[in-house]
C-alpha cells in the first residue's frame, strides 16, 4: 500500500483522492458514538473517505448478527469515489452504501427513510479564508451545508428513540445548539475534548435526540487526548476509546 493509505486494525483507508484526510476528530466521533444492538440503520453525513461509516460498520457487526445497514452521503465527487473504493475493499462492503450527493439532495430522494443513529463530522468554518482547493473548501466550510440544513434534515430522518452524534469546534457550540433547538432536537450527551491537560477544549462531541427522547439531565464529561509528558504520549482514556481501531494501541 502507498503512503496515502491510513491503516486501521481491521480495514484500511485510501485517501489520495479525498478532499479531507483521516483525522483525530473523525476517528474520535466514530469511536465515541454509541452503537447498540437495537440500532439497525445508520447514516453518515459528509463521509469523506468513508472512515466513520466503516468504523460504525465494524462496531455494529461485532454486536449484531445481521440486518444492519450504513448509508454514507458525500457531496464531493472525488471523496465519494474514494469512499466507495474504501468500502469495496473492506469486510463490510455489503453493509455500507455510499451516495455521491449533498444531504439536501439525499433528504429529498429518501424522504421516507428513518435512521436509528445519524453521525456527522460536518464543515466547521462559518466565516474564514477559503482554500484554493474547492473540494477542501466545501469539506471545511458551512456554505454548502449550513447548520439549519443539516439539523433540519436530521430531525426529519431520525427514528423515534434515535440519536445524532456530531463533533464540532467548541466555539461553534452555542450557534449549533440554538439551531438544533429550533429544529426540535435536544442534548442527550456531551464530551468536551482537550488536546492536552490544562488547555481549553477545542472540540466537543455532542449526542442529540428528538426533544421527546432527551433525558431531563444530559450527561456531560471530558476527554483528554495526550498526557503532555512526551510527544505522542496518549492518555489511557483515549487509548481505551480507540483501541479497536488504531494499530498503535
Amino acid at each position: 500500500m502507498s503512503n496515502s493509505v491510513f491503516r486501521f486494525k481491521r480495514f484500511a483507508v485510501e485517501q489520495s483522492g479525498a478532499a479531507m484526510k483521516v483525522g483525530t476528530d473523525g476517528v474520535l466521533l466514530g469511536a465515541w458514538a454509541r452503537v447498540e444492538p437495537s440500532q439497525k440503520s445508520f447514516l453518515d453525513i459528509g463521509t469523506g473517505t468513508g472512515v466513520i461509516a466503516l468504523m460504525l460498520a465494524q462496531r455494529a457487526s461485532d454486536i449484531t448478527a445481521a440486518g444492519v445497514s450504513v448509508d454514507a452521503v458525500e457531496v464531493d465527487e472525488g471523496s465519494a469515489r474514494q469512499a466507495e473504493e474504501n468500502v469495496a475493499a473492506s469486510p463490510w462492503k455489503d453493509m455500507v452504501k455510499v451516495y455521491g450527493m449533498s444531504v439536501q439532495e439525499f433528504y429529498r430522494e429518501h424522504a421516507g427513510e428513518r435512521y436509528d443513529h445519524i453521525v456527522s463530522n460536518p464543515p466547521w468554518f462559518v466565516s474564514s479564508l477559503r482554500s484554493p482547493d474547492r473540494g477542501r473548501t466545501r469539506a471545511r466550510h458551512t456554505d454548502a451545508l449550513p447548520y439549519d440544513d443539516l439539523l433540519g434534515s436530521v430531525a426529519v430522518m431520525l427514528a423515534d428513540g434515535g440519536r445524532f452524534s456530531v463533533v464540532i469546534p467548541t466555539d461553534s457550540e452555542p450557534l449549533f445548539m440554538e439551531t438544533a433547538a429550533a429544529a426540535g432536537l435536544g442534548l442527550s450527551r456531551r464530551t468536551a475534548v482537550f488536546t492536552l491537560p490544562g488547555t481549553s477544549p477545542k472540540r466537543v462531541l455532542l449526542e442529540l435526540a428528538l426533544r421527546k427522547d432527551c433525558p431531563a439531565e444530559p450527561s456531560s464529561d471530558t476527554l483528554t487526548v495526550e498526557t503532555g509528558e512526551h510527544a505522542g504520549d496518549y492518555t489511557e482514556e483515549y487509548r481505551r476509546l480507540t483501541a479497536d481501531f488504531y494499530l498503535k494501541f
